[in-house]
């Protein structure tokens, strides 16, 4: 797939909501870590904690490069 070149300002805002929101998510997924006691939820958080640290790395990518052009 081709990489943008720029981002609009609507786009801008847009991956910043996202950055936001999966920021949430990663934190509220650490939290409850702890407090959960079934293997399996155990598991399931575990995979969209890491899935969730992922998509932080490349929305914060994305930013870097829209950025920088």
């Amino acid at each position: 797939m081709q990489q943008p070149n720029h981002l609009a300002a609507h786009e801008m805002m847009e991956v910043h909501e996202l950055l936001n929101f999966k920021t949430i998510c990663t934190a509220k997924a650490k939290a409850m870590d702890g407090l959960v006691t079934d293997r399996e939820l155990k598991e399931l958080m575990q995979l969209d904690l890491q899935q969730s640290l992922q998509a932080l790395n490349n929305l914060q990518a994305l930013l870097t490069r829209a950025q920088a052009q």
